[in-house]
């Protein structure tokens, strides 16, 4: 019986096929309104219930009557019961006692109430009679307490039928509330009598340093686990990422530093030498080993977990730069700038560390406009990562994304940016390749034989060994995992296109931006690579930006430098005639002197080296010799850093041009007369005169000075007593100049003490100094070390004693 249930309940798979989906809907849709019907009812019978109790709680007495008066037989019984009240000895009682019956009788009794009056009309009689039974089971108790309501859960669906499920609701008690709020307002009451006392300075700063290094060890602990064991603890990054929240104003910001360097490096550490990709579908539906699923959680979280890192820097740079105060208060605006630099520096050290890892092109777009922020500090920052990653791109995949960057950003300001963001190109890693277009001078990757050219050319057991050789060959090439030349002469290419855009963009629209000088030297270091097409152009360009008297003497060299590093790479097989470019030079030479122009000199000795010593075959003995003399003067009132350059290349001239040593005569080697101020190179008349300055400079105070100008009084020989020290020879004179810099205010090399005795034995045999003298000295130099530095008034001295 039970088996034939269960089939009429549970239809056959054949039935439900035969059913259709309309009939199943409707089946399903009666079966719950059927549950709703019969929920329905019993929450009807609850409320009719808890209405008829508090109906008989609350309703008045009525008087003592007979509902059912109207009944067959009611009038016999109304008839008796008044024949019996007659039949009462009411004489016997008193009149006290008659009263107080006639009172009772006027007033109704709980137990004489007719209940059936609380019923509806259109109640049933079985409904009726069930509620009244449920009611007389109720005990007859005074409902001192609050009526405790139901709350109606979900029924249970049984064999018998539905079984309503209830719970009580939570009573809150009035006067236990009331108790409540009377402790509460005392502890007030007590809080405003006794404050809590206030925190001095000093123990202030020692509760401060004791949750700080809480914080730290927190903070270490964390790290060190994740270090032991990366792929095991990954969750632990979440925790510590969630500390940059903190919310303690003593300590949040320290603490959030530290959390920031702190990921930083974790990241550094843990993060893989390639780059994780998301998983497709069905990589994610097959199923793996457990190290491999492992490997798999570990990266998908690192990844999470660096994306959340990242975009918290980025927060935190946007909040400095809109100086919005949070809600909370914890970090002052005073504290933003500082959180802001640590969150670049952690940016700057990602970018160059990490240009393997996801979102690296995310954290360029970050750190570019940065580069030309108003902080200096943020600024500077910024392009020396940039220069970092330059210089360490072998590939040149990170530099192409940084220079696509850089050029679209520059383009957007319309060209008002800092000269260091173009100023970071100069140390691209491209100078040493050739670029070329043409794809018979790309070295093609190796391409093996097939099985057909191996079967006509070689023999079986040369197929035999040709197989195993480009096996071996192949293994090779794996093993080295170097990326192929074509690759790279592509990104390198690609690059240059981008800065030659760039570059040429300025000097169209921009020729008096501050960023001519940084595209001038920027060309000229790019120079050999530039197409021959754009030569003659670019030519023009640079003679009427020289001759247009807009640019500064650094401005001006940069543009001479340019157009002979073309002019000494491809463009030999150009015919153009750059005299006008010497005569620039040549007429710039005397706006270099030892104060503020002194840096110009190392661009003028780089472009002496281009002009003149790489291109001796062009350069005419007249140009040599004025270019010499015109460099000897300039030598006279420059630094002595600049002087020993200067010297430098004049010993190199006199070297390439062995008919220079005219000049170390003293008598004129042809007619006319020299003329120094005229500022044509070729018909000063430099034969006619001598290097008198070299003279001059063998007096000098720097030691490597006048060793120099006695070298070339010698005429410069390369053996002998005059000759120069491998040390001073070998080096170049730009490495000279950079060499014996005085950048510091100091000398160099420094100038070496006195000796105490030697000291003491020239002032008494030198019995004319006096005393006064000697004061009179010492307070002389006093004067002048208020207005020098310390190592030239060391200097004068000792020089006067």
């Amino acid at each position: 019986m039970k088996a034939r249930r269960n089939k009429k309940q549970v239809p056959s798979f054949r039935k439900l096929l035969k059913t259709s989906k309309v009939k199943l809907e409707n089946k399903l849709k009666n079966k719950q309104f059927k549950q709703q019907s019969t929920l329905k009812k019993y929450r009807k019978e609850q409320r009719k219930l808890r209405q008829a109790v508090k109906d008989a709680v609350s309703k008045k007495p009525v008087p003592l009557e007979d509902p059912r008066g109207n009944r067959p037989g009611a009038g016999k019984r109304v008839e008796r019961e008044e024949e019996e009240e007659e039949a009462l000895p009411l004489d016997m009682l008193d009149e006290d006692d008659l009263q107080l019956m006639k009172d009772l009788g006027q007033r109704a009794s709980f137990l004489t109430r007719d209940l059936s009056s609380s019923e509806p009309v259109h109640a049933k009689k079985r409904k009726h009679e069930s509620i009244i039974d449920k009611y007389e089971k109720i005990p007859r108790t005074m409902q001192m307490a609050p009526e405790k309501e139901l709350i109606h859960l979900l029924p249970i669906k049984d064999k018998s039928g539905i079984i309503p499920q209830t719970r009580e609701k939570p009573v809150i008690d009035c006067n236990r509330d009331e108790e409540d709020q009377e402790e509460e307002f005392d502890q007030v009451e007590d809080i405003i009598e006794a404050p809590i006392r206030e925190l001095t300075i000093e123990e202030h700063l020692i509760e401060r340093k004791k949750k700080l290094q809480e914080k730290k060890m927190h903070i270490a602990a964390l790290a060190s686990a994740i270090l032991s064991d990366p792929e095991s603890n990954i969750k632990k990054l979440k925790e510590l990422r969630s500390m940059l929240m903190e919310q303690d104003p003593d300590v949040a910001v320290t603490v959030r530093k530290l959390v920031i360097v702190s990921l930083m490096e974790l990241f550094k550490d843990i993060t893989p030498s390639y780059k994780i990709r998301p998983l497709t579908e069905a990589e994610k539906s097959t199923k793996t080993r457990k190290e491999t699923q492992k490997l798999r959680e570990f990266e998908e979280g690192l990844v999470s977990q660096y994306k959340f890192y990242l975009e918290n820097l980025e927060q935190m740079v946007k909040d400095w730069k809109q100086r919005k105060m949070k809600k909370s208060n914890v970090v002052s605006l005073k504290a933003y700038k500082g959180l802001a630099e640590v969150a670049v520096k952690s940016l700057c050290e990602l970018l160059v560390a990490l240009p393997h890892f996801n979102f690296h092109n995310n954290i360029i777009v970050l750190i570019v406009p940065l580069m030309n922020d108003l902080s200096k500090s943020i600024s500077e920052m910024c392009c020396e990562a940039v220069k970092k990653l330059f210089k360490q791109d072998r590939l040149g995949q990170a530099s192409l994304g940084v220079i696509k960057v850089i050029s679209g950003f520059v383009k957007g300001r319309n060209y008002e940016v800092r000269p260091e963001m173009l100023k970071t190109f100069l140390c691209l890693r491209i100078k040493e390749i050739e670029v070329k277009k043409d794809t018979e001078d790309i070295n093609k990757p190796k391409k093996f034989m097939t099985f057909k050219e191996k079967r006509k050319t070689l023999s079986r057991m040369q197929r035999k060994w040709k197989k195993a050789e480009e096996k071996l060959e192949r293994e090779l090439r794996e093993a080295e995992a170097s990326e192929s030349t074509e690759k790279k002469l592509k990104l390198h290419t690609e690059t240059l296109n981008i800065v030659f855009v760039t570059y040429f963009r300025i000097l169209k629209k921009a020729q008096r931006s501050p960023l001519l000088p940084a595209v001038l030297e920027g060309l000229a270091k790019f120079a050999h690579l530039i197409n021959v097409e754009f030569f003659d152009d670019l030519l023009i360009v640079l003679h009427t930006l020289i001759e247009s008297d807009d640019l500064s003497y650094q401005e001006s060299l940069h543009c001479v430098q340019t157009a002979f590093h073309i002019l000494s790479g491809q463009g030999d097989v150009l015919n153009i005639d750059p005299m006008k470019f010497y005569t620039h030079l040549y007429k710039t030479l005397f706006k270099l002197h030892a104060g503020a122009t002194n840096e110009g000199v190392e661009i003028l000795l780089q472009c002496l080296d281009v002009m003149l010593t790489k291109r001796r075959k062009q350069v005419s003995q007249q140009r040599a010799l004025a270019f010499i003399k015109r460099l000897s003067t300039l030598a006279l009132h420059a630094l002595p850093n600049s002087s020993i350059g200067i010297l430098a290349t004049n010993r190199v001239l006199m070297h390439t041009f062995p008919k220079t040593d005219l000049l170390l005569d003293n008598e004129s080697q042809g007619s006319g007369v020299f003329l120094p101020e005229l500022d044509e190179p070729e018909y000063c008349n430099a034969q006619n005169t001598a290097l008198w300055e070299l003279h001059a400079l063998r007096r000098h105070y720097h030691p490597v000075v006048r060793r120099y100008a006695a070298h070339l009084i010698a005429g410069a020989p390369s053996e002998g007593s005059e000759a120069l020290k491998p040390e001073l020879s070998r080096r170049t004179a730009a490495e000279l100049f950079e060499t014996y810099s005085m950048a510091a205010m100091t000398f160099n090399p420094p100038v070496a003490s006195s000796n105490s005795k030697r000291k003491d034995k020239v002032l008494e045999g030198d019995s004319f100094l006096s005393e006064d003298l000697n004061q009179l000295i010492k307070r002389h130099c006093n004067e002048v070390a208020t207005h020098l530095p310390l190592d030239f008034a060391k200097y004068f001295e000792t020089s006067l004693q």
